[in-house]
């Protein structure tokens, strides 16, 4: 499996409920490291994966919806503890959407998966693995 990875960042702010959550449930900001993985089988007639250009472009898009908000805000979380982990899979599910609607470019239609990884820090971090 060949795979390439573009990575961006962004800030966020959000709380959540839950005694599990102690003082985060408090508002607070967060700002991520974002690793957006994409994954095939064989490389495309130009030898590659993925247009590296179109998957900086496409990530950045995503999450241009998501920084500098609070997520508390957002009718797309409404009830919805913003976690690393939801916002892993947010993240990935709309770049999937935009594969599928050929925002990646043609070659992106062969993509077996994507994996996006939200470092919150050097030493912790959470991902999400999808198949397209």
């Amino acid at each position: 499996m060949f795979s390439v990875t573009v990575r961006d960042h962004m800030m966020i702010a959000h709380s959540f409920r839950g005694e599990v959550f102690g003082p985060a449930q408090r508002l607070h900001g967060a700002t991520f490291v974002v690793d957006a993985t994409f994954r095939r089988a064989d490389l495309d007639s130009d030898g590659i994966v993925v247009d590296i250009g179109l998957a900086t472009e496409q990530l950045r898009a995503v999450l241009s919806e998501l920084s500098y908000r609070n997520l508390d805000d957002e009718p797309a979380f409404a009830g919805v503890n913003t976690t690393t982990e939801v916002l892993a899979r947010t993240i990935a599910d709309r770049l999937a959407e935009r594969v599928h609607a050929g925002e990646l470019g043609a070659g992106a239609r062969e993509l077996a998966g994507i994996t996006v990884t939200l470092h919150e820090s050097h030493v912790a971090w959470a991902s999400y693995e999808r198949s397209l």
